[in-house]
């Protein structure tokens, strides 16, 4: 069993079970990000700028609980860290010399 209390009105009841889920990151800890990094009315960091993982700061990527829209479950956020690093990979070998390098020759 468990035993639930509500924090407003002091009222307990007691919930008899066979299983219990426990869902924590449901409170963002984002207020340490600098503002170019876009957060929804939550606190919740906003993605998908030029990927699914990307934010509103080029080179930087939320993944996990943290990310609005996110299913707010482990196993969902280790299987987005692991998808992240292509993208990562991508936006690496998009700032290298020989990238600009080849931008520039194409411009010209």
């Amino acid at each position: 069993a468990v035993t639930i209390r509500n924090n407003q009105t002091g009222e307990t009841a007691r919930i008899d079970t066979g299983a219990l889920f426990i869902m924590i990151g449901a409170v963002p800890n984002t207020d340490w990000l600098p503002d170019d990094i876009e957060v929804d009315d939550r606190g919740f960091v906003v993605t998908g700028a030029s990927s699914p993982f990307a934010t509103s700061m080029p080179g930087v990527f939320a993944v996990g609980d943290i990310r609005s829209g996110s299913i707010k479950r482990v196993a969902s956020a280790v299987g987005e860290g692991s998808v992240v690093v292509s993208a990562i990979h991508d936006y690496l070998e998009s700032v290298t010399p020989a990238a600009a390098a080849e931008d520039a020759a194409t411009a010209s």
